[in-house]
């Protein structure tokens, strides 16, 4: 199994820490030896339980139900909406 590890140097120490998982990390005098942490706990996880890929079904909204007197509202809304807007660009270039 190959997985992708990211290193930094900071204050004359190195840290490895495996992407997407940030638990696993671990520290070192040198970049090898801070790969070689990360690798041995790697190592142990592995040793200790299987990697198994999961599907999760997409989730379903079901639709709104919208009464009669929802969707006048709506358009009431809507056409307040747009009279505004009109009035606005009215006052703003005037013709």
């Amino acid at each position: 199994m190959t997985v992708p590890v990211w290193v930094e140097q900071s204050n004359g120490k190195f840290t490895a820490s495996v992407l997407g998982s940030p638990q696993v990390r671990a520290d070192g005098a040198t970049k090898e030896q801070a790969v070689a942490a990360v690798t041995a706990q790697l190592q142990s996880a592995v040793s200790h339980g299987e990697m198994v890929w999961v599907t999760v079904p997409a989730l379903t909204v079901p639709a709104p139900t919208v009464s009669p007197d929802d969707a006048r509202a709506w358009r009431e809304l809507c056409s307040e909406i747009y009279r505004e807007r009109d009035a606005q660009k009215a006052a703003e270039f005037p013709e």
